[in-house]
């Protein structure tokens, strides 16, 4: 794997891929904001995707313009085979710590 993968990237690693080709800065922000209850800047959020970019993890392409964004592209995401191999490695990883754990997570009633 290029490098670890942090629990933030991770965040954006699967978001990207549960909105296949159509994820963009907004969505994938938002839907983070949404699921994670956390507020997310789009800053870091963009720092972050470089930062995957660079990891070979996530590539990117332009849209066509739209008249909605006064005529500004959209840039698009999408998974690499290293991104989803870096994923399956994590997921692979914090499986066998759960499981190594034997934590009992059952909460108090």
């Amino acid at each position: 794997m290029k490098g670890f993968i942090g629990e933030f990237e991770e965040l954006v690693l699967l978001t990207i891929a549960s909105f296949g080709d159509q994820a963009y800065g907004v969505i994938i922000k938002d839907d983070i904001e949404r699921r994670a209850n956390r507020s997310v800047s789009i800053g870091a959020l963009h720092s972050t995707i470089t930062r995957l970019e660079e990891k070979g993890f996530v590539k990117s392409w332009l849209g066509e313009p739209t008249e909605e964004r006064g005529g500004r592209r959209k840039r698009y995401f999408e998974l690499t085979q290293t991104g989803k191999a870096g994923l399956h490695q994590m997921k692979n990883l914090r499986d066998e710590l759960w499981k190594a754990s034997g934590i009992n997570l059952e909460l108090a009633k």
